[in-house]
């Protein structure tokens, strides 16, 4: 069976993260040299956080690298088909979204700090994420995306 980041929208949308993070910040998501498959792997093995989601009127999750899954606690297919608004508390909504709108007008943020919560009600503080705008090979925005290292169970 083909792992999950080995199927081939999956590398094009791993390149796409790595390429926009990159066009952004100017740094690299991850030191690499290899080839997109080698990067797409990287990307979903990653001990940080990686997830994005599209450009529907209510955005729905098109990735999860493997510590994501594992911190909202959620298989591929749950976690890509949920609304990334689900991935806050109601009551966190606002803010998350007054957050999105900045990394879209201004291409991205970092140092953000919220509250996310599981699909089992587990809540979390992320610290010092980075939220940028993913760009296709044209560079047309296509969704946005978040990283990070540091959480917290709270």
């Amino acid at each position: 069976m083909q792992a999950i980041w080995q199927q081939p929208e999956l590398i094009l949308h791993s390149m796409r993260l790595y390429r926009s993070f990159q066009h952004w910040t100017g740094k690299p998501l991850i030191e690499t040299k290899g080839a997109d498959e080698e990067i797409a792997r990287s990307l979903f093995e990653a001990s940080f956080i990686l997830v994005s989601h599209g450009m529907e009127a209510d955005p729905i999750l098109n990735y999860g690298n493997l510590a994501a899954l594992d911190l909202w606690q959620m298989d591929w297919a749950q976690f890509t088909s949920t609304p990334s608004r689900h991935t806050a508390e109601p009551v966190a909504r606002e803010e998350r979204e007054r957050l999105l709108r900045q990394a879209q007008t201004h291409g991205y943020i970092s140092n953000y700090n919220g509250i996310r919560i599981s699909s089992t009600r587990k809540r979390f503080e992320i610290k010092s994420a980075i939220v940028w705008n993913v760009l296709d090979e044209e560079d047309r925005k296509c969704g946005q995306a978040a990283t990070f290292s540091e959480w917290n169970y709270i």
